[in-house]
């Protein structure tokens, strides 16, 4: 009944959210809230939930690494690790400040300023696939910097989390930020030329209906497991997966991809609306600090990677800064961790889950006005 609550609300929210003119991932977003326990209490988030939500995160990213090449990721790539470098900058800084003035600790206002660095771009990378603008070079350079966005991302908060704790070991930092930066640059490029050369074998070799098929959803589920283990987010494996597999996969590998893609991913969109606890608002300085927070999150993250851009012209800027705004996975795992540690309280986590959900929403009305006049499958 639950899988039946979400994902008829789901599609029903966004086909009203697309009649109105707005994104239907928006309306997606809003049917979490809406059925979740802070208004009709008619789903609550459950490892069921979460599952489906993982699963659909996954599927998403590995669709749009299909859409994607190597060579125009690689293209964009000095500029993408800068816009990531100035765009993790700036809302550390803010995250830290804010708290910081507020009264915070100063271990609470590293781990706030740690929730704000990294983007989470299933978000993003939606809207644009959806928009047909994958290979607009802004996006491009959005989707290079959200996969760097992530290694840095994991180093800030080693580096966080190891001061809070009293005991700053360099070089179990140094070697966890080899690692993510090698696992990244190892499976972009040579893991694409070696599954390039090996996967269109599978169809003539294995007797499977869909062996092409099947040896991808592997390939999806071991780069996201070994991404893992990395240190990156399962999701960076996802999309990897995808690059390795865009120019060799054939129509049925993606047809099917868009198929489980299209089943999963509002349980990801809803997901995020459930975790949001609209008992936040009770308190007026926790309302008042949470649009605080929510506001610097999105400035900053539009200044920073807005200038990294810059010389490519406003509009590629503008574009970029939007794109990059919504956060997600590393922030979550900031706020639980800074929980767990008795380091955060209650009110504080609250704020970061809040900005996640918020980010979330804001980002594809904002994406749909940034790219308006872009012509679509621009390179």
């Amino acid at each position: 009944m639950a899988m039946l609550i979400v994902f008829g609300s789901a599609k029903l929210l966004s086909d009203v959210f697309e009649r109105v003119g707005l994104p239907g991932i928006a309306g997606e977003i809003v049917a979490g809230v809406l059925i979740g326990p802070s208004v009709l209490h008619w789903v609550a988030p459950n490892e069921t939930m979460k599952a489906l939500s993982d699963l659909g995160v996954l599927f998403l990213l590995f669709d749009i690494g299909l859409d994607v090449r190597l060579e125009d990721l690689l293209r964009v790539g000095l500029l993408s690790t800068f816009v990531a470098a100035l765009g993790e900058a700036l809302p550390f800084l803010a995250g830290w400040g804010i708290l910081l003035a507020w009264g915070g600790t100063a271990h609470a206002a590293l781990f706030m300023g740690a929730a704000l660095v990294a983007t989470s771009v299933g978000i993003s990378a939606s809207v644009l696939k959806h928009r047909n603008l994958l290979h607009h070079r802004a996006s491009q350079i959005i989707l290079a910097a959200a996969v760097i966005d992530d290694v840095l991302g994991l180093i800030v908060l080693a580096v966080v989390s190891s001061v809070a704790r009293g005991r700053f070991n360099f070089s179990e930092i140094f070697l966890t930020a080899i690692l993510a930066t090698a696992f990244v640059i190892v499976t972009a490029i040579w893991g694409t030329k070696v599954v390039s050369r090996i996967f269109p074998h599978f169809h003539s070799r294995i007797r499977a209906d869909e062996a092409q098929f099947d040896a991808a959803l592997i390939l999806l589920f071991s780069l996201a497991v070994l991404a893992s283990y990395a240190g990156v987010a399962a999701i960076v494996g996802a999309f990897l997966a995808g690059l390795a597999l865009a120019e060799s996969a054939d129509s049925r590998v993606r047809n099917l991809t868009q198929g489980v893609t299209e089943l999963l991913v509002p349980f990801f969109l809803a997901g995020i609306g459930l975790n949001f606890d609209i008992g936040i608002f009770r308190s007026r300085s926790t309302v008042l600090l949470a649009v605080v927070i929510l506001v610097a999150a999105v400035l900053t993250k539009v200044v920073g990677c807005g200038l990294a851009t810059l010389p490519e012209g406003w509009h590629t800027a503008l574009r970029v800064g939007v794109g990059m705004i919504p956060r997600g996975e590393v922030a979550m795992v900031a706020a639980q961790l800074g929980l767990s540690m008795l380091i955060l309280n209650a009110e504080i986590y609250s704020v970061i889950v809040f900005v996640v959900v918020a980010s979330a929403l804001v980002t594809p009305p904002l994406l749909k006005i940034a790219f308006a006049r872009a012509p679509r499958h621009a390179s």
